[in-house]
């Protein structure tokens, strides 16, 4: 059976690890320094630090913007449910948004919505990879907090004063005020559990250092984990390149079928982190056929938000839909080309 996920660990990850272990240095320590510094040179940030988890580095991110108890924080129904569980817990009201079927995120119209029902910041979660219309989401003036776990390595080209588009690029995670990569299991790039806060600029960096140097050592994340996510980055390029090819195969795949893929920008300005199909037939069916080929699939959005809350369905049509339609096939560096090439084929003949 082919699994619908599996890790990017790789001898160097596991060589990584292993010398911590031997050098018994496994907490907070050198190699989280040494994934911070590769995180800034990675994506051009000005400061960043290694947490233990996402739902810690949210909590120092509302540290900073330091909001009255019970303001309303908007997020994606498609986001992780983490999202929802930690601004609830945290004193903060979630304002959950509908998305858009074509590729599964906000826009700057919902988010204006939202705003005008009180919304006081975003978090912008980069569903699938898959990077928003950060300019018109920016013009509107609130506050945003994204979360690149999905989308690391994304970009998009930058316009001059003129108007016309440069060569030079802008990684996803220097859009908003501050940015969480998380490094959980299936995140695109994986330390186990953890995630690296970002400041983009040197102010915000400044106010956030305030809380992060006064930081427990049980929030910080620990250097066995750490070798993992230091490797992991170093060896994006390669891993990505590799997924995508991936990636293109499956696409033309289904282009004579009857099911469709998330619109998306192919020339860098998204991560092939997952293949999601948006089913136009039974999820249980496709499931029972693909497992007759001995090839694992799963609903893509069985842990967001609008799968926690299903009180929302009815003011979140777009993203019920699309929780109850949309699989997950297996993508990931480790696949063999025979194993691509079994689910090329399969994807060609879905019910």
């Amino acid at each position: 059976m082919i699994q619908t996920y599996s890790s990017t660990i790789r001898r160097k990850e596991m060589d990584a690890v292993l010398t911590c272990m031997v050098d018994e240095k496994i907490g907070p320590g050198e190699l989280n320094a040494r994934l911070i510094q590769t995180v800034k040179e990675f994506f051009k940030c000005d400061g960043a630090v290694a947490l233990r988890s996402p739902a810690v580095a949210l909590k120092y991110i509302l540290l900073c913007f330091d909001l009255e108890p019970k303001s309303k924080i908007m997020i994606s129904a498609l986001a992780p449910a983490w999202h929802y569980q930690v601004i609830e817990s945290l004193g903060y009201e979630p304002l959950v948004l509908d998305v858009q079927e074509v590729d599964g995120l906000v826009n700057a119209e919902i988010v204006h919505q939202g705003m005008l029902a009180g919304g006081r910041l975003l978090l912008l979660h980069e569903t699938e990879g898959i990077l928003p219309d950060y300019e018109a989401i920016m013009a509107l003036g609130v506050p945003v907090i994204e979360d690149v776990s999905q989308s690391a390595g994304a970009s998009v080209a930058i316009k001059n004063e003129d108007g016309t588009v440069s060569d030079a690029r802008k990684k996803a995670g220097l859009f908003g005020v501050y940015s969480i990569l998380g490094l959980e299991e299936k995140d695109v790039i994986t330390a186990g559990g953890g995630a690296v806060l970002m400041a983009p600029n040197r102010r915000e960096w400044l106010i956030l250092k305030k809380f992060t140097d006064e930081a427990p050592l049980t929030d910080l994340l620990p250097d066995i984990n750490s070798a993992l996510a230091w490797v992991q980055l170093k060896e994006f390029n390669r891993n990505e390149t590799t997924r995508r090819e991936i990636f293109n195969m499956y696409q033309h795949s289904c282009m004579i079928g009857r099911h469709k893929t998330f619109a998306r920008d192919m020339e860098g300005a998204s991560t092939m982190c997952s293949f999601p199909l948006i089913l136009n037939s039974s999820f249980k069916d496709v499931k029972a056929y693909t497992a007759r080929k001995d090839i694992e699939i799963q609903l893509a959005f069985a842990g967001s938000v609008i799968a926690l809350k299903d009180e929302l369905s009815s003011t979140c049509i777009h993203a019920k839909s699309l929780l109850l339609r949309t699989a997950h096939f297996p993508l990931y560096p480790r696949l063999t080309q025979a194993q691509a090439a079994k689910v090329v084929k399969v994807l060609g003949t879905l019910p």
